[in-house]
């Protein structure tokens, strides 16, 4: 099993000493990459939810070796302590309240060369949750908490602010201040010089206009940076030179009288105001000599500010919204956090990008009328690629493999920064079979009605099998209709476009022969044919494995074309809503179809007979079939109707999809496997050597084919569809789960196993099949005492009958 797609930039991460290596909080576990190479080293595994924090300990020796420890925090409640170098789990600290943010200013204080180990430690933490049963009701859930790190334990009575929801803490350089942004106030604690259980933090409080969105220290003097909303910075200069008042012990700092003016009484003895972004500022960031000021924001253009003169230089271009910049121990190398997934290491003080550490790019959002499209993820089955779109009018190829970006292709060339109105959709991206040629389809929106564009890009493989260029435009391919799905042929330069205008039209390559090695840039596509259908919109199109089928949905039927000759075969149909995704099963007689709408539906037809075989009433937000087998793979979204239940809860943990893996004859799914963020994914089957993966990833196994299934969140996981995990319950979040003998007596519902047979009446019937309602109900099943669940079997009936209306046809 391969996971991966980790979110890097959820939080700040933090270099180690000898700056060789870079920290990043991704997901529950922290990745350990060289800052020499950009590639991931190693990672540290044991969170089990979303890590908040990470703290670098300073450098000790023993016997000639250097060792390196790591804090870090998450919101599953824990403090770890780390060994990052074998890597090991040297001690866990339960707090029993999730940590959204957290800073050891000891660690800071104390000199990377000091050997000798503070007497106690102390940790200041922002956590969501009281103890206290009359404030959980509340809108005060956020709380500033210390704690003893050395003790394992929670300073009771010392919480130093309650906030209506928890903040990100600011730390000093030199760990003497902490501070929290809230709205328009900067609450600033001094950190004891002797910091005991019994110590209290003395605070004073900063005012603004407007609401503040970051917050930075000087390294050295009493100097203190704000960025807000409206993309001003704010420097405060001595503050706290007048006498720190006594933190107030736990009251809440919401609701302190407000005092007009920037000022105000504020303990600062001037204020000034810098305005260059022209919306909010993300990061703001001290020099580690003091003498300038980092920031950036929506712009992706990072600014440096000379502290003095209030001069400016500028590193343009980043592509993305900034959201976080890192020092390191080495005053020559820096990073850069982005929104688009990506930590940038920069050369200092040039500002030089040295290496990318790339993610999977987000995903993008759309207009209104472009948020119903399919995931818009490619796949490129043979090598474990996929394309997918991103916010700045490009395509990702990203190694599903090797969990790292590989190229990008600028789709539109725009002077586009992520602060700008979005006024250019990519609407669609598919590769062919090799990957050695891709589709592009973009919109151009409309202003006031006027002036929208539809584009067709056909995109060639260079020789170095690196970069895609650009090989033919099409403008407006079907008038002013939208496209509304491209396909490839398997084994020859042809392509299909199909329009919600109501024709489909068929493009060919003038070098004839799909192949790497002859695939060139200079090629070009014409139009081979132009088909309708009664004038429906054409919804859907794909391929036959061998490609001598041609299938087009128009609306609620499928129409089946001989692709060279232009000419109608057959029609099958229909079904209650649009069909909005085909696809062929593998070498079989089967098409399987999914359709959207008040009456969602999953279909499987038979060609030899011309008439639908089975189907289920479900949101299918994806299809993939096997290319050599008789399998196809469904990724169901779950209405919230079927987990309203306290019961059905128990079943589904908060997950919201399904991926059910069918034989194409057979409406009972072979295996099932519950998951998060189903809404937006994707599925396909990939075909995969040895070689491409780790020996010990699948025990050595020959592999003849994976199942990746990418999330909402664009999270992926590849695993065999039928191995091991197949007595797992498969989760993007990484969760101890118990085997399926055990799933009972926790309360905890697998889906897994063989569905029992229908004893539904089977008949000869027509092609189109009345659905016949079940009158058994999920929720029925589950009453009573979760020990005394009935068998797994009966549970998988149960299930797919109450989600679901089911019709079924075979032939005597």
């Amino acid at each position: 099993m391969i996971r991966g797609g980790k979110n890097y930039v959820s939080s700040p991460p933090a270099f180690s000493n000898d700056t060789k290596r870079l920290l990043v909080c991704s997901g529950n576990a922290v990745s350990i990459f060289s800052t020499a190479t950009g590639l991931l080293i190693t990672s540290l595994e044991g969170h089990t939810a979303l890590v908040t924090a990470v703290v670098v300990a300073p450098a000790t020796i023993s016997a000639s070796k250097i060792l390196c420890y790591c804090w870090t925090a998450s919101l599953d409640g824990t403090i770890r302590y780390w060994d990052f170098s074998v890597p090991e789990l040297i001690k866990t600290i339960d707090i029993k309240f999730p940590i959204y943010s957290m800073v050891i200013p000891s660690i800071l204080s104390q000199p990377a060369e000091n050997n000798e180990k503070p007497a106690k430690i102390f940790a200041y933490l922002s956590v969501e949750g009281t103890k206290e049963p009359e404030k959980q009701s509340k809108a005060l859930c956020g709380q500033i908490r210390k704690c003893n790190l050395t003790d394992s334990r929670l300073v009771g009575g010392v919480t130093l602010a309650e906030t209506k929801q928890p903040e990100l803490i600011t730390i000093s350089s030199c760990g003497k201040y902490i501070g929290i942004r809230i709205k328009r106030k900067l609450h600033i604690w001094k950190v004891p010089s002797a910091d005991s259980d019994r110590t209290m933090a003395k605070k004073i409080t900063l005012r603004h206009t407007k609401n503040m969105t970051v917050t930075a220290f000087h390294p050295t003097q009493r100097i203190l940076a704000a960025g807000d909303v409206t993309g001003r910075i704010l420097i405060w200069r001595g503050y706290g030179n007048r006498t720190f008042a006594r933190g107030d012990g736990g009251r809440s700092v919401n609701n302190e009288e407000e005092r007009p003016g920037v000022r105000g009484n504020d303990d600062a003895d001037c204020c000034t105001t810098w305005h260059w972004h022209a919306a909010e500022v993300n990061t703001l960031f001290f020099s580690s000599d003091g003498a300038y000021l980092y920031s950036g924001g929506k712009e992706g253009v990072l600014v440096v500010w000379q502290l003095d003169t209030g001069k400016k230089k500028f590193l343009p271009r980043i592509g993305s919204p900034l959201l976080y910049f890192t020092d390191s121990p080495d005053p020559s190398l820096s990073s850069i956090s982005c929104a688009d997934n990506q930590i940038h290491l920069l050369k200092m003080p040039s500002m030089e990008i040295l290496k990318s550490i790339s993610g999977i790019k987000l995903p993008c959002s759309f207009p209104e009328t472009y948020k119903g499209l399919c995931s818009g993820v490619a796949f490129d089955h043979n090598a474990g690629l996929i394309a997918l779109r991103t916010e700045n009018y490009s395509i990702q190829l990203y190694s599903l493999f090797d969990d790292r970006g590989i190229s990008e292709v600028q789709v539109c060339e725009r002077n586009h920064h992520p602060g700008d109105d979005v006024t250019v959709v990519v609407t669609l991206v598919t590769l062919s079979l090799d990957g050695s040629m891709m589709i592009t389809t973009e919109v151009k929106l409309a202003e006031e009605g006027l002036g929208g564009l539809v584009c067709l890009k056909f995109w060639a493989l260079g020789s170095d099998n690196r970069k895609f260029s650009l090989s033919t435009v099409v403008y407006e391919p079907h008038r002013d209709a939208g496209i509304s799905s491209i396909a490839f042929h398997p084994t020859r330069c042809m392509a299909v476009s199909s329009s919600y205008g109501g024709d489909f039209k068929t493009w060919v390559c003038n070098n004839g022969i799909q192949r790497r090695d002859q695939v060139l840039t200079s090629s070009r596509w014409t139009c081979h044919a132009v088909a309708s259908y009664k004038k429906k919109p054409m919804t859907a199109a794909t391929f036959s494995y061998d490609g001598s089928v041609l299938a087009v949905a128009a609306e609620t039927v499928i129409t089946l074309w001989d692709p060279d000759k232009n000419v109608l075969v057959a029609v099958i149909g229909e079904t209650l809503t649009p069909i909005v995704s085909l696809s062929f099963v593998g070498k079989s007689e089967y098409l399987v179809s999914a359709s959207w709408g008040s009456k969602p539906q999953l279909s499987v037809w038979s060609l030899s007979k011309l008439s639908i075989s089975w189907s289920y009433r479900l949101h299918v937000e994806a299809i993939a079939s096997a290319a050599d087998l008789s399998l196809f793979a469904a990724l169901v979204f779950l209405p919230k109707s079927s987990k309203s239940s306290e019961s059905n809860e128990t079943i589904f943990r908060g997950r919201d999809g399904v991926i059910l893996i069918f034989n194409a004859a057979d409406p009972v799914p072979s295996a099932t496997w519950l998951v998060n963020k189903a809404k937006g994914g994707a599925l396909a089957f990939l075909q995969v050597n040895q070689s491409s993966v780790e020996e010990n990833m699948f025990d050595g196994k020959p592999l003849g084919s994976l199942l990746a299934y990418i999330n909402g969140d664009h999270e992926y996981i590849l695993f065999e569809p039928h191995g091991k995990e197949a007595n797992e319950l498969g989760t993007i979040k990484q969760e101890a789960v118990p085997d399926l003998e055990e799933a009972g007596k926790f309360g905890y519902a697998s889906i897994y196993g063989e569905l029992p047979e229908s004893n539904l009446k089977r008949t000869q019937t027509s092609a189109v099949v009345p659905f016949v309602p079940s009158e058994k109900l999920l929720e029925t099943m589950f009453s009573g005492s979760s020990h005394n669940l009935p068998p797994l079997t009966k549970l998988c009936s149960a299930f797919l009958e109450s989600l679901l209306e089911k019709r079924i046809t075979v032939s005597d």
